[in-house]
């Protein structure tokens, strides 16, 4: 039997967890690991769980899967090109037993099938991500046969994401634009949309940092730290620095390596480009302290990455678009580029705001307002109120 939270004005409620994957720690995950810090009786739900690919805190929650996801052959790899199977795996889950089912969506989580007078809420990252907005950034580079077979579920998959919305009764948006998404691809009524961002780990990038890479002079780099994948738009970056003559240093993996490495070549400038590859964690607060400035080319939901560039007292060359506009104040953690084109992003980079002195007690300030307390609070809040309202109307579940 499902376990009931503890005192509050939750006592006695049983509660599910519904997360599209656990395959590794990524943002999403540091959202659910939060959840279930708050919610330690809950039970997970997931169309595929990788053991020990995430936290102990959520290990140690009882975690159910759905076995047409969980058993393909290579499922940990291959699973995201299960995604014509993932509504019907996702609605498979018997979910009779709870009172609340709290969804944290990017994918198709949110379209679990709660009982018949029972609360959904939905933390969403975005309207599911593959089949709407990022679409062309997934699959505009597969073969011609992948694009075939993806392209002909679209529809079906996008008709699906919005009838299954009528299923929540309260969404929170991790940003003002994923806010915006909600309300355009789901026609949810405004008030039912709460914007509450991400929480940031910001503790680990205050203070003194090391500085691990000795040939690193301090001050003397700018620095992306990403999955090198076509959205996040490296290409920009790389091209960019070596036009206005900076040295730009890249942290992460991904497929876009040589195609990347290749271009900073083929580039013409005074600038240069060196490639990290993987960073471990205890090496991100020093890459971040003594870079120039963070770069952040990409069009995001959110955005962690800018928050810890901000904490660590660093300021963020931004594209003036998306999570970047909930994050990023102009002149008090960093600046914008208002096109994302190599000339755009490059005259910001030889901004002589840039090499002033910035207001570190400031950025700490803005970086600690985002920060986890603050997250599991208004989430508390949020469970809290639309439990109660919910109670007090005897609201049914609509779908």
């Amino acid at each position: 039997m499902p376990e009931a939270c503890g005192p509050g004005p939750l006592q006695g409620v049983r509660v599910a967890l519904v997360h599209d994957w656990l395959t590794g720690m990524r943002g999403g995950e540091k959202v659910l690991e939060a959840f279930c810090e708050l919610l330690p009786g809950a039970d997970i739900f997931t169309l595929l769980h990788v053991p020990g690919s995430v936290s102990a805190t959520i290990e140690n929650h009882r975690i159910a899967t759905a076995s047409r996801i969980q058993n393909l052959p290579l499922a940990s790899r291959v699973y995201r090109w299960a995604l014509p199977l993932m509504p019907g795996a996702i609605e498979s889950f018997d979910l009779s037993g709870y009172d609340v089912v709290f969804s944290s969506s990017h994918c198709v989580a949110k379209g679990v099938r709660p009982r018949l007078g029972a609360l959904s809420l939905c933390y969403c990252h975005t309207p599911m991500r593959y089949m709407w907005d990022r679409y062309d950034d997934y699959f505009g580079d597969k073969s011609f046969p992948v694009r075939l077979a993806i392209g002909s579920q679209r529809q079906r998959l996008q008709d699906w994401d919005k009838q299954t919305a009528s299923r929540v009764h309260r969404w929170l948006a991790n940003s003002t634009t994923v806010r915006e998404r909600i309300l355009q691809c789901y026609d949810a009524p405004p008030a039912s949309v709460e914007v509450v961002h991400p929480p940031v780990d910001m503790d680990r990038f205050t203070g003194d940092a090391p500085q691990q890479f000795q040939d690193l002079t301090p001050g003397s780099y700018d620095l992306v730290l990403s999955a090198l994948v076509p959205y996040k738009r490296v290409d920009l970056a790389v091209q960019a620095a070596i036009v206005a003559g900076r040295h730009l240093v890249v942290g992460g993996q991904g497929g876009e390596r040589d195609r990347l490495e290749n271009l900073a070549a083929a580039t013409t400038g005074p600038g240069r480009v060196t490639f990290l590859g993987p960073v471990s964690d205890a090496d991100l607060p020093g890459l971040y302290a003594h870079a120039r400035c963070f770069v952040f080319p990409g069009l995001e939901d959110f955005g962690i990455t800018p928050l810890e560039a901000t904490a660590s007292g660093t300021p963020v060359v931004a594209y003036r678009a998306g999570g970047a506009l909930d994050t990023v104040v102009e002149d008090l953690n960093g600046i914008f580029h208002a096109e994302q084109t190599v000339a755009s992003l490059s005259e910001a980079l030889s901004d002589p705001r840039l090499d002033a002195p910035w207001d570190l007690e400031a950025m700490s300030r803005h970086a600690r307002s985002f920060g986890r307390d603050r997250f599991k609070r208004k989430i508390s809040e949020a469970l809290t109120s639309a439990w109660l309202e919910h109670a007090g109307h005897g609201r049914d579940n609509l779908g």
